[in-house]
């Protein structure tokens, strides 16, 4: 029987591990987050969030300034998911591409079938994202009682589905445009890339000019954590996976531990801050709550897992050796974990309403708890890989194939 060999990158492995822990210190952050929240010091420490400094309310300078840097680090795995990762080969990317625009569309229909014509109809965009840190650190408690490939499959889906909502972000949740800075941070766009046909090698120059770029798109109109994707297309890559000189390698490697504790939970503290009242718990059985709930835990795997099934059927793609339908159906369930990107979409969804902002963000967690849990439990009784041999030390898999 021919055998199949996977081989994890050090990068890839990096990023699995710190995506475990820090998806712990995330749930931490929001059980610390709502209890203080709902507690004598509620007040204050709301009120600590929306204080201003330099002209901007913390909670801004986080949501705009520090996840401008979580964004940064988005397009760099994606870079390197196009150039060396399961991307790169549209044979292998085909299914988490098409697993991945199910997983959205199916999602924001539900929503916007249960909200069209209403003051929530903005939400529909909450529901279609994957909270990247948190599904695959939930996949790497599993260990090896998942495959490899699995892992794999997650990360690149999770990479599109965050693509996706950069995309949706930047066309439906932008204000008005300021041409002018608009103009501006094109032209900033255009200089990094010549840097970068120059082969400028060092880092400083891009940080250095990007954070002109994510001035300039602040002040635009379009959301300034775009900055950090347009930023991270602009730094060299080289080709190989691990190559120590490249620029992207290189901050890549570095941003992962500052953004996985740091950035996110400081994130998760700053808006899961919701006073549990009466009023918040009954808008999460409305139109908009049933939306976001339905449409992460159900409309997330079935549409995955519709999308896969239909592009497999007609040969468009083909199914990992390893994987079975058992295996796509928990991703599709850990891709209801929506929690970062969806709570950061609520907050550009409804910036002047803020019950209906902690209301979904109560529904958001209550859906990402239960499809995590789920998912969890349904790999772990369902997700065993026929593997015949691996080696621990550099998680190498030998899969056996008929």
């Amino acid at each position: 029987m021919p055998l199949v060999e996977i081989r994890l990158s050090p990068t890839f492995k990096r990023f699995l591990s710190s995506g475990q822990a820090s998806g712990v210190l995330l749930l931490a952050c929001t059980v610390v987050s709502l209890v203080i929240a709902n507690s004598s010091r509620g007040e204050t420490y709301l009120h600590f969030w929306h204080a201003k400094v330099g002209g901007m309310p913390v909670e801004l300078w986080i949501n705009d300034g520090l996840m401008a840097v979580f964004f940064l680090l988005i397009g760099l795995e994606l870079k390197r998911e196009l150039y060396v990762g399961e991307l790169s080969n549209i044979r292998h990317a085909l299914l988490p591409i098409v697993a991945a625009v199910g997983g959205i569309v199916l999602p924001a229909t539900i929503h916007f079938t249960l909200n069209s014509g209403t003051a929530t109809q903005p939400g529909i965009g909450i529901p279609m994202a994957t909270d990247i840190a948190f599904a695959l650190g939930v996949l790497a408690l599993l260990g090896d009682r998942v495959p490899a490939s699995l892992k794999v499959f997650l990360a690149a889906l999770a990479v599109i589905d965050d693509l996706g909502a950069i995309i949706v972000i930047a066309l439906f949740y932008s204000g008005s445009l300021s041409w002018g800075y608009l103009g501006a941070a094109l032209a900033i766009v255009a200089v990094l890339t010549y840097l970068n046909r120059l082969r400028i090698m060092r880092l400083w120059p891009y940080l250095l000019i990007g954070v002109a770029l994510w001035f300039c798109m602040l002040k635009s109109g379009v959301h300034a954590t775009i900055a950090g994707v347009l930023l991270a297309f602009t730094i060299p890559f080289t080709p190989e996976a691990e190559d120590a000189s490249s620029p992207s390698h290189r901050l890549e490697n570095w941003l992962q531990f500052p953004v996985a504790f740091g950035v996110m939970p400081l994130f998760a503290l700053a808006n899961t801050g919701i006073i549990i009242q009466r009023d918040v718990l009954s808008l999460v059985a409305s139109a908009n709550g049933v939306g976001i709930f339905t449409g992460l835990f159900i409309g997330k795997p079935v549409g995955i897992v519709f999308a896969s099934v239909l592009a497999v059927s007609v040969g468009l793609c083909r199914m990992p050796l390893d994987l079975n339908w058992k295996h796509l159906l928990g991703a599709g369930l850990l891709g209801g974990i929506g929690f970062t990107m969806s709570i950061f979409i609520t907050n550009l969804a409804f910036p002047d309403n803020a019950l209906i902002v902690s209301a979904s963000k109560m529904t958001i967690l209550l859906a990402s708890l239960t499809a995590g849990t789920v998912g969890f439990l349904w790999l772990k009784f369902f997700g065993q890989p026929d593997v015949v041999d691996r080696d621990l030390e550099t998680m190498d898999y030998v899969v056996e194939t008929s």
